[in-house]
């Protein structure tokens, strides 16, 4: 999360999806140090149709280059045998038994339905 400052203070989120942060991290390898320009900042944040001045585009420029140098940093790291993980720590989910825990009321439930057909309900068409 980037806060940018200014009279009112405005927050922007880049979404992380495991797909695009590989994709990322590939095209960062493939074309060595990444940086951006304060042009692409500015142009970034006119996509995004985020008002920014010009000290908060700097600042701006600043946080995403140094993410891209903590990516570049990770790249570099050698993780030859190391096993994906879905968590840090190595946990275990405590799961419930699967057992029928309520009675079947279906039956009292249809009974005063307006309408049933083969143990559904029957709505009136809402579309045409």
């Amino acid at each position: 999360m980037l806060r940018l400052g200014g009279a009112v203070e405005k927050t922007f989120m880049i979404p992380y999806n495991a797909f695009h942060f590989k994709t990322l991290c590939t095209a960062i390898k493939s074309l060595g140090t990444m940086s951006l320009t304060l042009e692409q900042v500015k142009r970034i944040a006119h996509l995004a149709r985020i008002e920014v001045s010009e000290s908060e585009a700097l600042s701006t420029q600043g946080h995403l280059n140094g993410i891209f140098q903590l990516i570049e940093q990770m790249q570099a790291v050698d993780t030859t045998g190391v096993e994906p993980m879905a968590h840090a720590q190595d946990l275990s989910q405590r799961l419930r038994a699967d057992l029928v825990t309520e009675a079947d009321h279906r039956a009292a439930y249809q009974a005063v339905a307006p309408e049933t057909e083969a143990s559904l309900y029957l709505v009136p068409k809402v579309i045409e």
